[in-house]
């Protein structure tokens, strides 16, 4: 339970601790790790002080304002916060106002222990494999873990399919690199295959841990990073996709192209198909994180007209985090924006607002199937393919503004409460 009240005039934020478990060691120190501080679960500056009520507290920095996400830890991902019960627990979230005090109070109901810490297992399925560890962005001067995984009978078929390229890739196929499990890609499609789906090829992009915000922010913002989301993505149109519809069987038109990811990967997935349309056809927006990067409406509003075929699907939970309005509330506002823009809705973009949903893999995991389904409805048997007209085009007016948009981590389940998704994370 946190609440909003008065604190110290000159102090911005300030966080406490009212009850902390009744198992943590004497002169233990206790740390806040969010999207202020880059993730750093022992960031000495971001060190809880101690009164003399048992009480612990610490008073931001003026420079932190706007929304923010954060977990308190005793000093690594490790030993961070668990629910009475064990569980894991959501990342705390709070809007800080623009101007005045504010102060988060809450309590921890327990701590991880390391010693109790599950072993990790591999969960990927033999139809995944991994294309290289070391596979070169020469855009960005850096190399990344490629993931692809190929529809069964793949190898004794003559059959060319479609492709969806994925971001976070430590989380879309295998639970062992993941850090709160995995979307569990290859299980559904493998069983959507059985039951007649004709198949995709899917290419899973691990995320740069700490060049995670830059990459999926397509403009800079002063205060988080980012700005190297249009080489992160000249990287998958100009030399990923290339190499993969080279050595795959697969249909390389913008109609058999998708992209998806959540949060920071839906926003930098949404920026691709409005910046890329003639590249990428589909587009799998879920939890995005807009609400770290408001120029993106204009950027929709002044993109060009959908191409005939275009469909985006959206999807948010009801429960993502302490102001789960924020999330469905921009998810609302970046549909009318695209209708404005001429996307026919129900048609070329979709959208839907599950009141169970919050912002972790699970329920990604468990939307994928049905976003898949509509993105790709072409693909499966009986499916009516919707004849659309040719709209002329215009060239996107990219906004003069700057903006950069924070990831906003997943909760964490019992085996870790770390925010990061599969790495160490830049915010």
């Amino acid at each position: 339970m946190a609440m909003l009240g008065g604190a110290r005039a000159e102090a911005q934020l300030t966080l406490r601790l009212t009850s902390v478990p009744a198992s943590t060691p004497a002169g233990a120190p206790i740390y806040v790790a969010g999207s202020f501080n880059r993730w750093n679960p022992a960031d000495s500056a971001y060190r809880l002080t101690r009164g003399a009520s048992g009480e612990y507290a610490l008073t931001l920095p003026e420079s932190v304002r706007g929304p923010v996400e954060f977990k308190f830890t005793l000093g690594g991902w490790e030993r961070g916060e668990l629910s009475a019960t064990g569980g894991g627990v959501s990342n705390r979230r709070f809007t800080v106002p623009e101007s005045g005090p504010a102060t988060y109070s809450g309590v921890v109901e327990a701590w991880q222990d390391p010693a109790k810490l599950p072993p990790k297992v591999h969960t990927a399925s033999p139809s995944v494999s991994v294309i290289r560890e070391d596979f070169a962005i020469p855009q960005l001067g850096r190399t990344r873990r490629v993931w692809v995984y190929l529809p069964p009978g793949y190898a004794t078929s003559r059959e060319r399919y479609p492709v969806l390229y994925m971001h976070d890739g430590q989380n879309v196929f295998d639970a062992f690199y993941g850090f709160a499990g995995e979307w569990g890609v290859d299980e559904s499609l493998d069983s959507l295959r059985a039951r007649g789906d004709r198949g995709v090829i899917v290419v899973a992009v691990d995320n740069g841990e700490s060049h995670r915000l830059d990459e999926y922010s397509p403009w800079k913002n002063a205060r988080y990073g980012g700005g190297e989301g249009d080489a992160y993505l000249d990287f998958l149109v100009h030399t990923l996709k290339p190499y993969v519809d080279g050595q795959y069987r697969t249909r390389p038109g913008r109609l058999d192209t998708g992209i998806a990811g959540s949060s920071m990967g839906g926003l930098i997935s949404l920026y691709a198909i409005l910046k890329y349309p003639e590249v990428f056809g589909r587009a799998g927006v879920f939890s995005p994180a807009l609400w770290f990067a408001p120029e993106v409406y204009a950027y929709a509003r002044h993109a060009a007209p959908p191409l005939p075929g275009t469909r985006i699907y959206f999807v948010t939970g009801g429960r993502e985090g302490d102001t789960p309005e924020v999330y469905s509330g921009d998810q609302r506002r970046m549909i009318d924006t695209l209708v404005l823009a001429g996307y026919r809705a129900g048609v070329q973009v979709d959208s839907a607002i599950r009141a169970d949903g919050m912002h972790s893999e699970w329920f990604w995991r468990r939307e994928f199937p049905a976003a898949y389904q509509w993105l790709f409805a072409e693909r499966s048997p009986g499916a009516v393919r919707r004849a659309e007209p040719a709209r002329p085009r215009r060239a996107p007016a990219r906004p003069a503004l700057v903006c950069g948009a924070l990831r906003s981590p997943a909760p964490a389940r019992p085996a870790s409460t770390s925010p990061h998704r599969g790495a160490p994370c830049a915010g």
